[in-house]
């Protein structure tokens, strides 16, 4: 109707849609024969190694006509991807197919893509039908291989896997479980060390040739890790890095390394990245990221897993340790160990203000959650008890990753407290060398932190006083003591017990540098406060009565020694027990000053004594009860019973071994005197190797200038002079002389005793010119240090008189043997072995002097004595026994010569080993005497 009004519209929009030409052979199944000429995308690259597991995945696909699902899974960057690209381009399938699987569009868009290869023309179909066209072809035929790479969730493939229910697969994935239901896993560790340095070397060289050192300490610091090791090779290729100057950019810029890559590498490949990644996927759990920044502190292998336990609710903890090892990120070794890898940890504690998981406080603070959880760990005391001994061994290696990977002012109190532990562990093992680093580390740290004049900064310099003295560093050991000692009294007091532990300490490192002068001052001075202070019957009271009275022997004061340990055996008896340990240990004491008394009646029946209670309350492998059993032996030995000396020190020595460990001081110790009383038996066949044996241990253990070496190397020279190799015995006397002297100091008993071995090797040699000059020096030194009455100045006395006798001399030899017997039968009584000794000499000095009126009557008497002391086996004994037989031939006497000499070979023969020198000695005389 014209002018009429609208009153309503509409438009109508018509959408347009695209047309889609799709070829004819779209609308049909992909054809039965579409890979008959073979499809694959799978190439490889550089490959090294592998061929374990290379071997393991043909045994798994062996069959051709069986289903096959397995997953190899291991830590990011291990080299799983490479491996199964390797392994699958050399396969026989018609179809290889690599499938990139870390999430299911991932999987859709490669299965799609082997549609299109299978049958180019499904190109125009919507991706989702060209997935579905691949599953139906592999779900009804065979002959085909997937490789499904970087599985991040089983889900992700299981419809997948159920679809095709006969298919070939084989998974890459950085999951360890999960698998159960869906395939075989096999993890895949890192390389070898040799195959790691090939791929290195590889890569470094590939343009042409390069300086390769350092590749093998490159690898090692990155756990031979193949990705790792990959980027470092071709970073280096590319930059013109040496190896060695790789290792130490990773050292100072840990975090920049980690996340470089050469060019045309893969950013998103970096290890930083990877494992980023991982941990992202751990996001849900955070007790999993704070468990590696701890772990990431300790040692790489067997982690006591319950270092963790005070972190977590045993529930929470075990859901974020599964879910690291879920993810191939920690090691659960089943054995209540966990390993991480070092390259993990390297990454774990290098802060990262960039990544959330590494943010420099949380790994400060995982620090020193580390260093609590470990300082909690260690026992509290009793480190050394042996039960103590395996858990602190296992705790070791984590205490030295802890303070090696990170600087000394990032210390704690617990890291003292650390150091400690571990170094107090390493003392009783005779690891002195790091056990000193370790307490020099606390003892600055505890000064920075607490001052100087805390109570337990003073302890730690005590401890490390006491662990100077123990290396043979009397030096350091007697002046830090000295500063102790002032210090405590300055600060606590001198009643205060720690002041009197200090006082107690510096007296026993006077002992131990030889100055008894002052050591029994301070120890009896000592005594005195501890027993007005504590009381007499305090534990601390009878240690002090203890140590003053082994001073006293020390000084070879058995007058007041011997009283003072039947004393204190009475006191710990009533006080602490009959079988307490420290009363077993004052019986020893008892009965080793009994020995040097040359009261071996009373000695041995005490020893056998101990020896009982000790294998009774502490068990026959406690190292006490070894030390009894070892000087149950060397009392024996004393009295020349070595039928029963050998057999039980070489017993002793096995089960120090076992029980210690070859390279304990105190197995050291036992192969000592064990190649000691072989050589009192004169087979120096076995002496003198076991003297080589123990010298070398001993260098390598506590280092060339310990006091132990030093005897070891004294022993050495000693074996060699019996055996009359002079040659070599004279050089190490010398040397031996040399180092106490730098060592220990002139005046040292030790060294004295260095001096006298020395001056007797000169004399067996026949130089009395060097010989007897060196006697007097040793004398006149022994008679200032030690006293005219000490029984090493008697022996210098009694040497320098067989100097002179042997020089001709008798005229001065004569009366310092008379000397010395007189000195001998007031200090140690009539029948002490040195007292007959000493008659023994002079009896032969008589001899030469063509005195047999004095001499005979001598020999007689002397004989008599070491009968009833020694027993008539003893070599003493028969050596007296033969020498009285001679004075008899001399005087003409040859009836009564004869039969004794035959008596004493038959004895000789009976007791002595075959070849000892004593038989031959023995046997000639007789023929000689029948001759006459």
């Amino acid at each position: 109707m014209a002018g009429g009004d609208v009153t309503a519209s509409s438009v109508q929009y018509i959408r347009a849609e695209q047309a889609f030409t799709v070829p004819p052979e779209a609308y049909a199944p992909i054809p039965d024969d579409a890979a008959e000429l073979g499809v694959s995308n799978i190439g490889t690259g550089m490959f090294v190694g592998r061929s374990n597991e290379l071997l393991v995945l043909d045994e798994a696909f062996a069959r051709h006509d069986e289903a096959v699902v397995h997953a190899v899974h291991g830590l990011g960057g291990v080299g799983k991807s490479a491996l199964a690209a390797h392994w699958a381009a050399r396969r026989h399938e018609k179809v290889r197919w690599w499938v990139t699987a870390d999430n299911a569009t991932a999987v859709d868009a490669r299965l799609a893509s082997l549609a299109q290869a299978l049958q180019p023309g499904l190109a125009a179909l919507p991706a989702e039908l060209q997935t579905e066209r691949a599953v139906a072809w592999l779900a009804s035929h065979d002959g085909w291989l997937l490789v499904l790479d970087n599985v991040e969730d089983p889900r992700h493939i299981r419809l997948l896997l159920d679809r095709v229910p006969g298919g070939r697969f084989l998974i890459t994935t950085r999951r360890a479980t999960g698998w159960h239901h869906d395939a075989t896993a096999i993890r895949l560790g890192v390389f070898d060390p040799a195959e790691a340095v090939d791929l290195f070397t590889r890569i470094l060289t590939h343009h042409g040739p390069r300086s390769t050192d350092g590749s093998d300490a490159v690898c090692e610091e990155l756990g031979h890790l193949a990705l790792a090791v990959e980027q470092a090779a071709a970073y280096c290729a590319e930059t013109g890095t040496d190896p060695l100057d790789y290792l130490d950019m990773l050292a100072q810029w840990p975090a920049t390394m980690f996340a470089a890559s050469a060019t045309g590498g893969d950013s998103e490949r970096t290890i930083a990245r990877i494992w980023h990644l991982t941990l992202n996927r751990l996001d849900d759990t955070p007790l999993a990221g704070d468990l590696l920044r701890i772990l990431a502190w300790y040692a790489p292998d067997n982690i006591p897993r319950d270092l963790l336990h005070s972190l977590a609710q045993p529930p929470h903890l075990a859901t974020a340790i599964g879910r690291l090892t879920a993810y191939n990120m920690i090691t659960d070794n089943h054995d209540a160990t966990l390993t991480v890898h070092r390259l993990v940890q390297a990454l774990a504690r290098t802060p990262d203000p960039n990544d959330p998981h590494r943010q420099p406080g949380a790994v400060d603070h995982a620090r020193d959650q580390a260093t609590a959880c470990l300082s909690d760990a260690f026992p509290t005391g009793g480190i050394d008890q042996p039960e103590t001994w395996p858990r602190c061994a296992a705790l070791l290696p984590h205490a030295d990753a802890l303070t090696h990977h990170h600087i000394p002012d990032h210390d704690t109190i617990q890291t003292a407290r650390v150091l400690y532990r571990a170094a107090a562990y390493r003392t009783g093992q005779g690891s002195l060398t790091p056990a000193i680093q370790a307490l020099q580390r606390a003892l600055i740290t505890e000064t920075r932190l607490l001052g100087g004049d805390h109570p337990d900064t003073l302890a730690s310099r005590g401890n490390l006083a006491y662990a100077y003295g123990a290396a043979g560093d009397l030096g350091r050991a007697i002046s830090l003591h000295e500063r102790t000692l002032q210090e405590t009294e300055r600060v606590l007091g001198e009643d205060h017990p720690d002041t009197l532990t200090s006082r107690n300490n510096l007296a026993s490192a006077y002992g131990a540098a030889g100055d008894l002068g002052r050591a029994i001052s301070l120890h009896e001075r000592t005594l005195q406060e501890r027993e007005r202070v504590l009381g007499e019957d305090h534990p601390s009271t009878l240690t002090s009565r203890n140590n003053l009275a082994s001073a006293y022997e020390a000084a070879r004061d058995l007058g007041r020694a011997i009283p003072m340990f039947e004393r204190t055996l009475q006191d710990y008896e009533r006080v602490l027990g009959g079988s307490h340990p420290d009363t077993l240990t004052l019986r020893n004491n008892l009965a080793g000053a009994y020995e040097a008394a040359g009261d071996l009646g009373r000695a041995i029946p005490l020893h056998e004594r101990t020896l009982q209670e000790a294998e009774r309350v502490l068990g026959e492998d406690h190292p006490n009860t070894l030390t009894s059993r070892n000087n149950l032996a060397t009392a024996f030995a004393a009295t020349g019973d070595l039928g029963r000396a050998i057999p039980l020190l070489e017993r002793i020595l096995q089960d120090r071994e076992r029980v210690l460990g070859g390279s304990h001081p105190d197995t050291l110790t036992s192969r000592n005197n064990l190649a000691g009383t072989y050589e009192a038996a004169g087979d120096l066949g076995r002496a003198i190797p076991l003297h080589k044996h123990t010298l070398q241990e001993r260098e390598e253990v506590l280092g060339g200038s310990h006091p132990d070496t030093l005897i070891s190397r004294n022993n050495l020279a000693y074996a060699y002079e019996a055996a009359g190799d002079l040659g070599r015995a004279i050089p190490l006397y010398e040397q031996n002389l040399q180092d106490r002297q730098r060592v220990l100091g002139g005046s040292h008993p030790d060294t004295l005793a260095s001096g006298y071995n020395l001056a007797c090797a000169y004399e067996a040699a026949g130089d009395l010119g060097r010989a007897i000059p060196l006697h007097k020096h040793t004398l006149q030194e022994r008679e200032e240090v030690l006293g005219g009455s000490h029984p090493h100045t008697v022996a210098s006395r009694n040497n320098l008189a067989y100097a002179y006798e042997a020089a001709g001399d008798l005229g001065r030899a004569i009366p310092l043997y008379e000397q010395n017997l007189q000195d001998r039968q007031r200090v140690l009584g009539g029948s002490h072995p040195d007292t007959l000794a000493s008659g023994y000499n002079l009896a032969g000095a008589y001899e030469a002097a063509g005195d047999l009126g004095r001499a005979i009557p001598l020999r007689e008497y002397t004989l008599q004595e070491r009968e009833e002391v020694l027993g008539g086996s003893h070599p003493d004994t028969l050596l007296s026994g033969n020498a009285l037989a001679v004075a008899y031939a001399t005087a003409g006497d040859l009836g009564r010569a004869i039969l004794l000499l035959e008596r004493i070979l038959q004895d000789c023969e009976r007791v002595l080993s075959p070849g000892h020198p004593t038989i031959g000695l023995v046997r000639a005389n007789l023929e000689q005497v029948r001759c006459m």
